[in-house]
């Protein structure tokens, strides 16, 4: 049996090193980006070749994921990269490769594309998906072993029942098996394609989930109680009832997003679902709101119990359901403004759009509708703080 090759790094620095490039010795590095992803690169010089200023030929390859790829694997496979350039062979044409497991490459994937996704979420939820589906039946299989009866066994058991979560599975399927065949361990046709095109899956009807709203007349009583209430949940839902918000824009709202001189909370594109800045006027009954919360001296404008850290996206739900009102959701509230403007307040319907930040027309309007429609949002949020509140009449006159 091999002896451990030894280095400057161990098991635990591996685990636990901040963002940066950390070299073991011999050119083996390993690289942590500031999203917490590791991975193992070694840096070679290839005997007697010059790169294009003729200089000796230094490169980097990636030896994989230190979640997958082990501290003795990446030292083993860096000296072979080693000895192969010491003997004037290019690792990249002459490295043997060994064809990762489903598991090995699906987490590889995810980590190169931490960067692209619009929060660390989103990202855990990519992966969590093929964990919880993919990886117990085929994720030790090679990746080039895997056809379309393997596609089946993660998909037929969950098709009808979580249709939409199979349908996001078969997405993330054909991403890593499109990536096995782009790195050369795959060939012919994706799978996951070929199910899709022969139909052996039952059509599923998409069920429409409606999210319960509250009718507005019920919403000043449904606030006035809530009025009465000192946690931070009940305040954090009453400024997402007036702003008409989603629960993820006001729970991840900053102070930095706030001008409180201007009236103004400004939503970064990143954080919206549209991913377009988002304009919110506001109100006097949404300061009244803000301003205790100052108090707190936290980055977020709604902190949760750890310091400096959010509510749990659940924390609202979780008090509706403690004041008997289960049967309506969070985002219905949304709903509850989109009904009294068209009902009551009499409102155009792109400015109510607006305040909901939902983009109507085709591309084409959008690009000529410039405008955001601020100070005719303003007057709506008015009317409609008013209303909640109690504090004045329930249309725009």
């Amino acid at each position: 049996m091999m002896a451990a090759l030894g280095g400057k790094l161990t098991k635990r620095l591996v685990e636990n090193l901040g963002a940066g490039r950390h070299g073991d010795g011999a050119g083996l590095y390993l690289v942590v980006d500031p999203s917490g992803a590791r991975r193992w690169v070694v840096r070679v010089t290839v005997k007697g070749q010059k790169n294009r200023k003729g200089a000796p030929l230094r490169t980097d390859f990636g030896l994989g994921g230190a979640d997958v790829v082990t501290l003795n694997q990446a030292r083993e496979r860096a000296l072979e990269y080693r000895r192969m350039a010491k003997s004037g062979l290019n690792p990249r044409f002459n490295a043997k490769r060994e064809v990762p497991t489903f598991e090995e490459l699906a987490r590889q994937v995810h980590i190169d594309r931490l960067p692209t996704w619009k929060n660390p979420k989103h990202g855990q939820q990519w992966l969590n998906t093929l964990r919880d589906y993919a990886f117990p039946k085929i994720g030790r299989m090679p990746v080039d072993s895997i056809g379309t009866p393997e596609v089946l066994m993660c998909l037929s058991p969950i098709w009808t029942e979580k249709h939409e979560t199979a349908r996001r599975l078969a997405q993330r399927l054909k991403t890593v098996l499109d990536v096995g065949k782009s790195q050369g361990f795959r060939e012919g046709e994706n799978p996951v394609t070929a199910v899709k095109e022969a139909g052996v899956l039952p059509k599923v009807k998409a069920k429409v989930v409606h999210h319960d709203a509250m009718p507005w007349r019920e919403v000043p009583a449904f606030y006035a109680e809530l009025e009465g209430r000192t946690a931070t949940a009940a305040k954090a839902l009453q400024f997402t009832i007036l702003s008409a918000c989603r629960t993820s824009e006001v729970l991840g709202m900053t102070w930095p997003e706030v001008d409180l001189e201007a009236r103004l909370w400004t939503i970064p594109a990143e954080r919206m679902k549209t991913g377009v800045v988002h304009r919110v006027p506001l109100t006097d009954e949404m300061l009244r709101i803000l301003e205790p919360m100052g108090a707190m001296a936290s980055e977020y404008v709604f902190e949760g119990q750890k310091r400096h850290k959010p509510l749990s996206n659940m924390s609202m739900l979780m008090l509706m359901r403690r004041m008997g009102r289960g049967d309506y959701t969070v985002h219905g509230f949304r709903s509850s403004f989109r009904d009294w403007a068209a009902e009551e307040a009499g409102a155009p319907r792109e400015v109510a759009e607006a305040a909901l930040a939902h983009q109507i027309g085709s591309e084409v309007e959008r690009a000529y509708a410039r405008s955001d429609l601020l100070e005719r949002r303003r007057d709506l949020m008015e009317w409609w703080d008013k209303m909640v509140s109690c504090r004045g009449a329930n249309s725009l006159g």
